[in-house]
């Protein structure tokens, strides 16, 4: 009997009013019957088929807060996955990611909402590709963004995020008795990266196609609009954005920031929905655009996650040599002394401007 709140069942409204609370200000009460409906029989399905739900933080806000079990960054998903006694792994992000997350979990059964959801950095390179910048460039390590995909893993000595990228490159020239490495596939974060030590860079010229439209005049636009409002980037953005911001780094170092600081009006350079959940955590903060959406991620909706555990597809697997090969560069990683807190681009104040070399 409908009794409750939006014309849902007293029960339904109750078990679901904790998740409208964070997302109210981005779905309306016009689609929240449905999606009350949909996050219950989701939360269901998780426990028949013992499984949790890896959000990422581009998920739009009802997944987010509304089923993900473990929510953040690619690889703090996959390492949040690999300690769970779960025995599925849905993977509310991309391809990539699912990867990840088997190559850490190979045991366990790991599902894709979408097999279209893929990702332009991940796609801009193969691990053909690098295996003949090795042939190259013999004798230099090779440091691989974890934006990539199995297949580029496997041929990689180190994995890095956008949080820890200055202190693996630091770490491999060290280990490698080298002053130069290469840092693939991400142009962008190579060149960020550059400005803030003195090992050499050698990159590839690959992109996010959400991070790589954002100019600095979108900055000056925000500026003169918000004029107190402080701006926010992602090192995948180009260089003079994160120059014209007043902080960059990665999506973990934006959420410390903005829940350290609250400050009255934030802007956040990066994919759309990663503003949306942060408000729902820090609701007095004021999330202002502009945002691009990402459009491999939107490709994942309650509805096909739903469907997802409902008929158990759809199944990512990684070949268990590549896996293991992969696993030896992710793993490396992870067994590096975690830095005090995510890495800051401070391009204001970059130890020096240099170009790095493109491939």
């Amino acid at each position: 009997m409908a009794d409750g709140a939006f014309g849902l069942s007293r029960e339904l409204a109750e078990e679901t009013a904790p998740v409208w609370d964070k997302v109210k200000d981005f779905v309306t009460p016009l689609e929240w019957p449905q999606q009350a409906r949909l996050i219950s029989e989701i939360n269901r399905l998780k426990r028949e088929r013992d499984a949790v739900i890896l959000a990422h933080n581009y998920m739009t806000p009802e997944i987010f807060h509304g089923v993900g079990d473990y929510v953040g960054d690619s690889l703090g998903l996959a390492k949040e996955a690999a300690r769970s006694d779960a025995k599925v792994i849905v993977q509310a992000g991309v391809h990539f990611m699912a990867e990840t997350s088997k190559i850490l979990s190979p045991d366990k059964t790991v599902l894709i909402p979408d097999l279209r959801a893929g990702c332009s950095l991940a796609s801009s390179i193969t691990g053909a590709d690098v295996r003949l910048i090795k042939e190259r460039h013999p004798g230099l390590p090779v440091v691989t963004y974890v934006n990539t995909t199995a297949d580029v893993k496997a041929e990689t000595d180190i994995c890095c995020t956008s949080a820890n990228a200055v202190q693996v490159v630091e770490w491999a020239a060290k280990e490698w008795g080298v002053d130069k490495v290469i840092l693939i596939p991400d142009e962008y974060l190579a060149r960020n990266v550059a400005a803030q030590t003195t090992v050499g860079i050698i990159a590839w010229a690959g992109r996010c196609e959400v991070h790589e439209r954002f100019t600095a005049d979108d900055i000056k636009e925000m500026r003169a609009a918000y004029p107190g409002a402080e701006i926010l980037a992602h090192p995948e953005c180009p260089e003079e954005v994160l120059a014209a911001s007043d902080f960059a780094g990665s999506t973990a170092a934006m959420i410390d920031y903005v829940a350290a600081r609250k400050p009255k009006q934030v802007v956040m350079i990066t994919e759309c929905s990663m503003a949306s959940n942060v408000k729902g955590d820090v609701p007095g903060v004021d999330f202002i655009g502009p945002c691009n959406l990402c459009p491999h991620m939107k490709r994942i909706t309650l509805e096909n996650i739903r469907d997802c555990l409902r008929d158990m597809k759809f199944e990512v697997t990684v070949a268990p040599e590549m896996a293991e090969r992969a696993a030896l560069a992710v793993q490396r990683m992870i067994d590096l002394p975690p830095p005090s807190k995510p890495a800051r681009y401070d391009l204001v104040k970059a130890r020096h401007h240099v170009d790095v070399e493109l491939i």
